[in-house]
């Protein structure tokens, strides 16, 4: 057993190798914040010998699959106890697509990897906590997608995982998928035959969730304190408002799991790969929390404590 006053070894993994990722990688590694925190450990190429294959901004399947391996080798080490957690940077769909892999990023690879049942996709920061109910589908699937048992399981999941990050008891909005949550009807009726039933099934249960709110102003009120959490209906309603309140500074967590995965707020950015550009803020930020998360596991503490500890009375948007 491995002492909680040893610094936790966290995993890097630099991602699609033709993008940023092993820039800011090798940046994060260096970073003195992160070594106070935990000793990183690089995975995947990332030296100018391991890197020459991969021509920046050049899309390939070489490229996915090198991301693939990487991801592959610090879950089974992660698995293995031999590292305490992953933090890792950008891969780029289409190359795994070109690799022939399946899976849509790290999110359904890691729940594959892991054999976890249900997980979801959470961006973390200090003023704003967004949980995605759907990720990477098209817009015009998201109403099909959007069942009471998905979302049910996602507000499931997210009042368990919580408590880790410091909200004993959390308060949770949902969004409505249409404008003004639908009016009742009057403008869409998912928010009545899908959201509201999984929303109420799940208060029955003891969850303090409320919505579905209007997503043009519930996002202001949980920056506000009103919500420990909002839970989005897809991708973007929810990653806009994150990244706008706390672009380079948000984590992207994989809850759900059995190993403490985070990540960047950002994507491979090809277009400014290998011009030593990029910013390597969010994954210090990643490599933090998942440090804190790491020793949170090893201390046996039920959780962090949050950074931002602001709240309001909850009411209506």
């Amino acid at each position: 057993m491995v002492s909680a006053a040893v610094k936790p070894r966290i995993a890097i993994t630099v991602g699609d190798p033709a993008g940023i990722g092993p820039e800011i990688a090798i940046k994060a590694a260096a970073d003195s914040a992160v070594l106070d925190a935990c000793e990183p450990i690089l995975y995947g190429p990332y030296t100018s010998a391991e890197l020459e294959p991969f021509p920046p901004g050049a899309l390939s399947a070489g490229a996915g699959r090198a991301a693939y391996d990487a991801i592959v080798a610090a879950v089974r080490d992660a698995q293995a106890g031999t590292i305490d957690a992953i933090a890792t940077a950008p891969v780029n769909k289409e190359a795994f697509a070109l690799a022939g892999l399946p899976w849509k990023g790290h999110t359904d690879l890691l729940a594959h990897l892991t054999g976890a049942p249900n997980v979801a996709m959470m961006f973390h920061a200090d003023e704003l906590r967004v949980v995605l109910a759907t990720i990477h589908v098209p817009l015009k699937d998201v109403a099909r997608l959007l069942t009471p048992a998905l979302l049910e399981s996602v507000i499931d999941l997210t009042a368990r995982e919580l408590p880790r990050f410091g909200f004993s008891t959390p308060r949770l909005a949902v969004t409505g998928l249409n404008p003004h949550a639908g009016e009742h009807g009057v403008i869409g009726n998912e928010e009545e035959t899908s959201l509201r039933p999984a929303i109420e099934a799940c208060r029955a249960r003891g969850i303090d969730v409320t919505g579905p709110w209007p997503a043009d102003t519930v996002f202001v009120r949980a920056s506000q304190g009103a919500y420990d959490a909002v839970i989005a209906c897809y991708h973007d309603q929810g990653l806009i408002p994150v990244k706008l309140v706390a672009f380079g500074r948000a984590v992207n967590v994989t809850l759900g799991l059995p190993i403490v995965r985070t990540s960047v707020d950002h994507g491979s950015a090809f277009d400014i790969a290998g011009r030593g550009l990029a910013a390597h803020g969010s994954l210090v930020a990643a490599v933090l929390l998942a440090a804190r998360l790491a020793r949170a596991n090893r201390s046996g503490a039920s959780s962090i404590e949050p950074v931002s500890a602001t709240r309001v009375q909850s009411r209506e948007p």
